[in-house]
């Protein structure tokens, strides 16, 4: 949750991520692509399961015109589910993240697919680090053991905080950010000991790549303001931050 190394600043609790040397985007030989900093997975709102908000019937099967087989096989997260199954979040296949982009009208290389999931979940898995982070500077008891209940996907809605930041970069260009994050996830978590159920939020931002042109990615995660709890923890980690920068200024 700290700062972000980038030359521009970023908004505070920012955690910069660079996917690992076995993701694809570290290979050379990979093409960027603009679709890679897009999310398409349960944006809209038809016929979705209302714990993911991800399509009940997300197929397996080859899109019309898809000339390059992928991969059918989930990978399992990290990220404990809130239900009697007592099992883990499982991430798209390879195969319904291309259908999901298909359904979405969105153009992309088929060979760019895989690494996109890689990203996708090397991402919500740095992410799922954050807020546990979070609760455990809170003092919540058991934050090893937090559940994810339910999530939606909510791109193109800036949060309050985003608004802000691009404001700022507007005004002070040479000094802030200016990029709008490129995808924007609400995620209800479950405080096991107690059952409560707390609303964060995290934006994500393309960042400044290393020297060697890797990647970096910067998430914005926190509490959302909508239980005076979540105000008062973003209060004392803010004070926090504030109170090390003075102390490491002088």
């Amino acid at each position: 949750m700290g700062q972000s190394s980038s030359s521009q600043q970023l908004p505070a609790q920012h955690a910069t991520a660079t996917p690992p040397p076995s993701c694809p985007m570290h290979q050379k030989s990979a093409e960027p692509t603009t679709s890679a900093a897009k999310c398409p997975i349960a944006h809209d709102k038809q016929e979705l399961n209302p714990h993911n908000q991800m399509p009940h019937d997300l197929s397996q099967l080859p899109a019309p015109n898809q000339a390059l087989a992928l991969p059918t096989e989930r990978v399992s997260s990290s990220i404990p589910r809130a239900d009697e199954s007592g099992g883990k979040w499982e991430y798209p296949s390879p195969q319904q993240f291309y259908n999901a982009l298909v359904r979405k009208g969105w153009e992309t290389p088929e060979e760019h697919v895989e690494t996109m999931v890689e990203i996708h979940n090397f991402l919500n898995e740095e992410a799922w680090t954050e807020v546990q982070k979070w609760e455990k500077r809170w003092g919540v008891e058991n934050a090893d053991n937090l559940e994810l209940a339910r999530l939606q996907g909510r791109p193109g809605e800036l949060s309050p905080k985003a608004r802000l930041h691009l404001f700022a970069g507007w005004l002070f260009p040479s000094k802030f950010n200016t990029e709008p994050p490129f995808d924007r996830h609400d995620w209800i978590i479950r405080r096991p000991s107690t059952g409560e159920e707390v609303r964060y939020v995290i934006d994500y931002y393309s960042a400044p790549p290393e020297p060697d042109g890797s990647p970096v990615f910067s998430l914005d995660v926190r509490p959302a303001l909508d239980s005076v709890g979540s105000v008062k923890q973003r209060i004392s980690v803010a004070t926090e931050e504030a109170w090390r920068t003075f102390r490491e200024s002088q």
